[in-house]
């Protein structure tokens, strides 16, 4: 609403940007909304929609992950972000970038690392001498 008061007053387009510490791209997105709709046109429109899982569906996901993407009909048992993607999309109905899936996977304490086999004959004492 400062935007639209500034708008108002006949204020540049870059000076609103400063003054009010956005980019020059937000206040030319606003500029035209509030010249066709006025100020109505600056309210928020709420939420974006399912953007992130709750904690129990989180949980949930851990579950799934747990069972290993065999179990979810993928003919191997590697995890990609983009299976993981489509696992949250088909199950929880909300669509993640690959980049959002890795940070949830991050945020859950996931790993991108595959875990290395280890010899059996493995000295940890030795090793560690």
């Amino acid at each position: 609403m400062q935007a639209a008061d500034l708008f108002e007053q006949g204020v540049r387009q870059s000076k609103v940007a400063d003054m009010l510490g956005v980019t020059p791209q937000a206040v030319s997105l606003w500029r035209p909304a509030w010249a066709e709709g006025g100020r109505e046109a600056l309210l928020s429109k709420g939420s974006g929609g399912n953007s992130y899982l709750s904690a129990g569906q989180e949980a949930e996901l851990e579950v799934l992950l747990w069972a290993g993407p065999m179990a979810h009909g993928w003919d191997d048992q590697r995890w990609t972000l983009a299976r993981i993607g489509r696992l949250i999309e088909e199950r929880f109905h909300v669509t993640y970038e690959i980049s959002g899936v890795w940070r949830l996977l991050d945020h859950l304490g996931w790993s991108w690392q595959v875990p290395k086999v280890r010899a059996v004959e493995r000295n940890e004492e030795a090793i560690a001498a």
